[in-house]
């Protein structure tokens, strides 16, 4: 089984991701979620070092220029569970490549460059054109991020990089940095300091399963309400990951197949996460 789009860069093609199943949406699966890392808890003791530590954590995704990879969907979005297998592609500042491959034709294709976005969804006929990225990601998949953000969370460096004001020391090799706004969270982890964790708000990324320093497995969790209800809670394992190899212009300019018709992000909101 074969997908109509892939990624390229120059010298190196990462392959299309077979679909895990059928349908972008599975309402009720029982997939998995790894085990939440343990945010660590107490007042710890001041780490005047945290700001170094945090430097360290994340020396190998702050100047990564561009990502290639398969992101292994699961989870929960927008109230509805969620299972996909998505191509991907990310170009700093601020461009992303996101599609779901399906025999024949994809179930969708997104594409952001800069301040606009489009989102093709062929077996709908639908095309969404010139929305905010971040709020067409909102609606396609229940989680508000930009393109630059996104990118830092699948390369490791959670939200983006910020400049620790103070830190703290925990037990078993942890700390935390904080710039007052987010909190980082950090482990010593094969011999340096490591992100595991990156905290804005209600919104938390996790990292785990490191190998060659990165993380090949992200958690993005979200409490929606003050009652603790259960909120967005998404998985993403990575797979064939390319780093820093030049990405093909044609990735980030959409193919709109003709004869769509427009959508909106009101219907799109509608429709659930991954359009279904």
């Amino acid at each position: 089984m074969t997908c109509t789009r892939q990624v390229h860069t120059t010298g190196a093609r990462v392959g299309c991701a077979r679909v895990v199943l059928a349908l972008a949406l599975i309402v009720g699966s029982s997939a998995c979620a790894p085990k939440l890392v343990q945010l660590p808890t107490g007042p710890g003791t001041p780490f005047p070092d945290s700001a170094a530590a945090y430097r360290q954590a994340i020396t190998s995704c702050r100047e990564l220029r561009t990502l290639v990879a398969v992101l292994a969907v699961s989870g929960r979005a927008a109230g509805q569970r969620l299972r996909a297998s998505i191509d991907a592609g990310f170009e700093a500042p601020d461009k992303a490549m996101l599609e779901f491959p399906a025999p024949g034709r994809p179930f969708f294709t997104f594409v952001a460059n800069g301040t606009s976005s489009t989102l093709i969804l062929p077996r709908d006929g639908r095309v969404l054109t010139g929305a905010p990225p971040a709020d067409a990601l909102e609606a396609l998949t229940g989680i508000k991020l930009g393109p630059a953000e996104l990118r830092s969370i699948v390369s490791g460096c959670g939200l983006g990089p910020i400049e620790p004001t103070e830190g703290r020391a925990y037990e078993g090799g942890r700390a935390d940095a904080t710039d007052g706004n987010r909190t980082a969270y950090l482990e010593r982890i094969e011999g340096g300091w490591r992100l595991t964790a990156d905290r804005r708000g209600p919104f938390v990324v996790l990292y785990s399963d490191f190998r060659g320093g990165r993380p090949s497995t992200i958690r993005l969790t979200s409490i929606k309400d003050s009652q603790a209800a259960r909120g967005d809670d998404l998985t993403i394992r990575l797979s064939q990951v390319d780093i820093d190899q030049p990405i093909e212009p044609k990735a980030f300019t959409p193919e709109i197949p003709a004869g769509l018709t427009p959508i909106t992000l009101e219907e799109l909101r509608k429709a659930g996460p991954l359009g279904r």
